[in-house]
């Protein structure tokens, strides 16, 4: 099931704004900016976060290891249990500590992925999760697509695209991995569900 903002949208209602091709450049593009930024990939740490964040991480990362001729570590973040919309949250002792990363952080260069970011809320908890193994040197982000309405002070250093939404849009991020497909589909509410 591809990743979608919350609510159901009449498919009708969308149209595709990345294809294969383009979430592809936009890939390769990233890779660039981040050896670029980074003078090279030593200390860098790439952690995707659950679930298609991990895939665009992987990917990035043979990306990077073509241009570089070097692999760089890769880990997986599961934010469930640090997430502000779950019952319990702010009570610390409550809180669900995240699977131990199978790679380091501290002192490391970390790039965190994920496939859209909203709010900000989602990679707030990411670096909440991520302090709680150990102070890494810096977090840049990285996303595939920054759709807007931040409710944080939060910016990703890497953006495969940024597209403009209202709030009455969604956006759906399809990967081959899981949906059988690459692409990013922007979805409108029907002129009756906005007036609901």
């Amino acid at each position: 099931m591809p990743s979608t903002q919350e609510g159901a949208f009449d498919m009708q209602d969308s149209r595709v704004i990345m294809d294969e091709s383009a979430i592809r450049r936009a890939l390769t593009r990233i890779a660039h900016e981040i050896v670029e930024k980074n003078k090279g990939i030593e200390d860098c740490v790439f952690i995707g976060i659950r679930t298609r964040g991990v895939y665009l991480a992987a990917r990035v990362a043979e990306r990077v290891r073509e241009i570089e001729d070097q692999s760089v570590a890769l880990g997986e973040l599961d934010i469930t249990g640090y997430r502000d919309d779950r019952p319990g949250f702010g009570e610390r002792r409550d809180r669900m500590p995240a699977r131990e990363l199978a790679v380091l952080v501290k002192d490391k260069r970390i790039i965190l992925f994920d496939d859209v970011l909203y709010t900000g809320r989602t990679i707030r908890a990411a670096m909440d999760a991520l302090m709680d193994q150990g102070r890494p040197q810096s977090i840049q982000l990285a996303v595939l697509v920054d759709r807007g309405h931040r409710e944080l002070p939060i910016r990703p250093d890497f953006v495969g695209k940024n597209v403009p939404t209202s709030r009455h849009e969604q956006i759906e991020v399809s990967l081959l991995e899981i949906d059988e497909s690459d692409c990013v589909t922007i979805l409108h509410p029907r002129e009756a569900e906005m007036q609901r």
